[in-house]
């Protein structure tokens, strides 16, 4: 072929390349029908004020890009056995070793080895076209070597990645292409899709719709709609488990202060027992002030006849119990002539008035 014509040729299609939007020109029709006939995807038309048709929940293109959102807790295994979610087309990849990713610092990119990364990208892409993803991806990591600051040639290595069902290396990929170019679509989507083949919905989801955001793309917008409702169900899910979490806590917290204020309240009735006395003996729980002088001894109360036999009554002793326990429960004896007589004498044994 006349080489002034490959060069033409070769002008026509880096410039598609950049400008997708040619191919939809009324004069290119015989191209684009020819192109979909060997089977190629050819980007939708621009959108111009509804970039989102279709479904896509996405608002008009950001300016510069978004910081990074937080990534949400990991529930753990119980926590998340109730969610029912459709696994199909997920994959367990393979533990593939880290790919070359060229040196962005101290980068040093002459002309010419921008244009030998550009020739070895075109190689590439004829390669995935053929299907010979192997040879795509040595090309594209030649590309990259030569120009590691180009974002595209890590999202177009990525792309290869996908379709060789490697979906951390092209994770790996995208991230850098992000890096390098935040506003980019073609990261996101790729890496929307490889979170998509891990089963990672909700990070597959927020990639394609910023991939839509940034450029509308009728495969990310699909793919969107697919994982977006799996990603809900499982926000969904973690909302209820944490207000699950939050209901005990507040339950919990509500135990110990109610728990707290019983054993302020019983330590304040001892110490209270305490300071006012009561009960059949003296001293600290019986007569106020102790044992008054003159007092009779342990001896001559156990000589008393009386108090001897009443104090084998198990009606007796079980109310001496009670009430040498706390002396405040003499109350609840007011109404009982044996064990109200049996008080009366005790006081006046001790000399003092029976506590009510």
């Amino acid at each position: 072929m006349d080489s002034r014509k490959v060069a033409e040729l070769k002008g026509f299609v880096q410039m598609c390349e950049s400008s997708p939007e040619i191919l939809h020109l009324p004069e290119m029709s015989f191209f684009r029908t020819w192109l979909l006939s060997m089977g190629a995807t050819i980007p939708a038309p621009p959108k111009t004020e509804k970039p989102c048709q279709g479904g896509c929940p996405c608002g008009p293109p950001p300016t510069a890009a978004s910081p990074p959102e937080a990534q949400p807790p990991v529930l753990s295994e119980s926590e998340e056995s109730d969610i029912e979610i459709d696994n199909e087309g997920v994959i367990e990849p393979d533990n593939d070793e880290p790919q070359e990713m060229g040196e962005l610092e101290n980068a040093e990119v002459t002309e010419q080895m921008m244009d030998e990364a550009n020739d070895k990208k075109m190689e590439a892409i004829n390669a995935q076209g053929e299907g010979d993803l192997q040879k795509a991806l040595d090309l594209f990591t030649e590309a990259i070597k030569l120009n590691p600051c180009l974002a595209i040639l890590y999202a177009k290595r990525a792309s290869v990645y996908i379709q060789m069902q490697k979906p951390n290396a092209a994770i790996r990929d995208c991230d850098r292409a992000i890096s390098i170019n935040p506003d980019s679509a073609q990261p996101y989507k790729w890496r929307g899709k490889a979170h998509r083949l891990l089963g990672h919905w909700e990070e597959a989801a927020r990639d394609l719709a910023t991939a839509c955001k940034l450029d509308y793309d009728e495969g990310a917008s699909a793919m969107l709609k697919e994982v977006q409702p799996k990603a809900n169900k499982i926000i969904e899910h973690r909302r209820k488990y944490e207000r699950k979490r939050e209901e005990k806590e507040i339950k919990e917290k509500q135990e110990r202060v109610k728990k707290a204020r019983e054993e302020h309240a019983r330590a304040q009735r001892e110490e209270e027992a305490r300071q006012s006395g009561g009960g059949f003996f003296p001293g600290p729980a019986g007569f106020p002030g102790g044992a008054p002088a003159g007092m009779p001894g342990l001896g001559d109360f156990l000589k008393d006849p009386e108090l001897l036999n009443a104090m084998k009554d198990p009606e007796v002793m079980a109310a001496f119990q009670d009430v040498a326990q706390n002396p405040a429960n003499i109350a609840k004896y007011q109404n009982n002539p044996k064990i109200m007589a049996l008080v009366t004498k005790l006081s006046a044994k001790f000399g003092a008035s029976p506590q009510p």
